[in-house]
């Protein structure tokens, strides 16, 4: 799949000559007239892409489209734009996340390896997502006991003491982490507990004795 590269910006022989230049090196394009166009039809986080993005645009600005983006959840990296770039504009929009800001008139070589760097960004975020997403749906198939047993195997505790807190033998909790393992698919402790502290279990409290 070619990665996407959506360009906004308000300066049509822009658009095009980028446009014809990107699609020549493999890249899959889309252009905006205006951070609104983009809005209207909403990048998703499908595949490989990034934003290539001018921050003086007529209308919505290219720093409140990274604003609008970031606040409806997406995730896709942005390349700024600019014919006047100026130290507060550069810093407020690189602390929000930009990928990189570039100073027109860019070089090939230069908007090419800006590019590579952002959607190598862009499928490793995706990447994990995805590992994460496998991993939250392995937890959801835990019954509830098992997911109380889950998380406090994640805490380091033995299986006397977790019996002790629920109520339950120490076979029957062992019983209950031989299914935990192979509902999570996996063989040892260290990795029940790196699969808790790549969910966040482990900074919540399990719910019967939170305070």
């Amino acid at each position: 799949m070619s990665a996407v590269v959506h360009i906004v910006d308000d300066d049509e022989s822009f658009r095009t000559a980028t446009q014809r230049l990107l699609r020549a090196s493999g890249y899959a394009v889309e252009t905006y007239d205006s951070a609104e166009r983009l809005l209207q039809r909403l990048p998703d986080d499908a595949g490989p892409s990034c934003i290539l993005l001018d921050i003086r645009i007529p209308g919505l600005s290219g720093p409140d489209l990274q604003d609008r983006l970031s606040a409806l959840g997406s995730h896709l990296p942005i390349i700024f734009l600019t014919g006047h770039a100026d130290v507060p504009t550069t810093v407020k929009v690189m602390k929000a996340g930009a990928d990189d800001l570039l100073t027109k008139p860019v070089t090939k070589d230069e908007l090419i390896a800006a590019l590579e760097r952002a959607i190598a960004r862009s499928r490793a975020w995706r990447e994990k997502n995805e590992q994460l997403h496998s991993l939250r749906s392995l937890v959801d198939s835990l019954t509830p006991r098992e997911r109380q047993v889950f998380e406090r195997v994640a805490r380091g505790k033995m299986n006397k003491e977790i019996g002790r807190e629920l109520g339950a033998t120490e076979r029957t909790i062992k019983a209950h982490r031989s299914n935990i393992m192979d509902k999570l698919q996996i063989t040892s402790a260290a990795e029940l507990v790196l699969i808790a502290e790549r969910l966040g279990v482990l900074v919540e409290q399990p719910a019967e004795i939170r305070r």
